[in-house]
């Protein structure tokens, strides 16, 4: 032992590291133990510290555990396509690892927020969850168990988009269900056949929007920018309103945009001019009918926080970031082709969105952009 002191070969890399012909392994629920093959023996205390280690947290993203056919526990990394016996927290044991607070800014993704979470015991619905914004948000709640429930008028596309999910995992709880906001009747006959299902609903994300269409007229009547942006989830929210309840502590997130600022609902004598929400042809503009329907989202936030709050279903407005690339421009070719000029610059919404939101204390501010997989940051404990 003196010779391969002087020489050095006696140092290692941390005190913890084992003896020749031991190994470290783990229970299922997180112990570590360790396993002497000379001797044939196993042991709870490190051969060397003597102390007793637990695997700290959760599993990473994208690790399962399971128990194969003789009864051990065995991991399974769905991302890189691989199973292995070697617990992946091993890393990160209870005894090496400090914990810090967490800090998110602009640059946090939704999957980081949202880092070994279970949330197999929530249900969430989202408007337009079959692309952009929605979709990503979808992913990033089924990719964490949670149940998930796109609300589509296209159910062709809201199928393609459950495959993609279910791709990068199979076990991803994943559904479609009819809901067109441009129809009244259909966002009540979504709300009768959820409630049909007796499920609790945790969260509802208010999503699905358009922009830049020309002037067409709902089926109700009403100009169609205003009711699928606002009119419609308005309804949809006051149908699910005692399911929310019952589910608390829920939560409804409502994607506004920064737009809101550039609009007005008073008229020239300083009162609220509703006629403004629904105008004829020939006072309709496409980015001012926007614009209006974002105002009127986050003012309807803010009054339902206020009544929902005490009752534990608390409300958030909130802008997912400027110039983030989707395909809400799609009815009109001018902003089709300057996102397209202006793609290389703009923020992508897989690393960055999931449902946002600012804590409950918050609700009635608008916050400035900032990483749009903020508010996930309230479902971690």
């Amino acid at each position: 032992m003196a010779a391969l002191k002087y020489a050095g070969m006696d140092d290692t890399d941390s005190d913890d590291e084992l003896p020749p012909g031991w190994e470290e392994r783990s229970t299922k629920d997180g112990w570590v133990y360790y396993a002497n093959h000379e001797e044939m023996k196993t042991q709870w205390e490190h051969p060397k510290t003597g102390k007793k280690k637990r695997c700290a947290g959760d599993l990473p993203y994208g690790w399962e555990q399971e128990t194969d056919e003789k009864g051990q526990t065995v991991y399974v990394d769905h991302i890189n396509k691989r199973r292995t016996y070697f617990d992946p927290r091993q890393a990160f044991t209870v005894e090496d690892v400090v914990v810090k607070p967490k800090r998110y800014d602009g640059n946090t993704a939704a999957l980081e927020i949202l880092q070994g979470r279970d949330l197999s015991d929530k249900v969430v619905v989202i408007t337009g969850g079959n692309s952009g914004i929605g979709f990503e948000t979808a992913r990033s709640f089924a990719l964490h168990g949670a149940r998930v429930i796109l609300a589509c008028r296209n159910l062709t596309r809201a199928s393609k988009a459950i495959g993609l999910i279910q791709q990068e995992w199979h076990k991803a709880r994943v559904e479609a269900m009819m809901c067109n906001l441009a129809s009244l009747r259909s966002v009540r006959e979504f709300a009768e056949s959820f409630k049909a299902k007796n499920l609790p609903l945790h969260i509802l994300v208010c999503n699905a929007a358009v922009c830049t269409q020309p002037w067409t007229l709902t089926e109700d009547g009403l100009e169609s920018t205003f009711q699928i942006c606002h009119l419609g989830h308005f309804l949809l929210v006051q149908c699910l309103q005692e399911v929310l309840r019952r589910s608390a502590p829920a939560r409804v997130v409502v994607v506004s945009s920064e737009s809101h600022r550039f609009t007005d609902l008073l008229d020239s004598s300083g009162k609220v001019d509703l006629a403004l929400l629904s105008p004829p042809r020939k006072e309709y503009w496409s980015m001012l009918a926007y614009n209006r329907a974002k105002l009127c989202n986050i003012l309807f936030s803010n009054e339902l926080h206020r009544r929902l709050s005490p009752r534990g279903v608390t409300s958030n407005a909130v802008h997912p970031g400027n110039m983030m690339y989707t395909s809400i421009h799609r009815s009109w070719w001018l902003m089709t082709f300057l996102f397209t000029l202006a793609r290389p610059f703009t923020k992508s919404m897989g690393p960055r969105f999931s449902a946002t939101a600012v804590s409950g204390a918050e609700s009635n501010k608008v916050r400035p952009p900032r990483c749009t997989a903020q508010w996930l940051r309230s479902w971690r404990g």
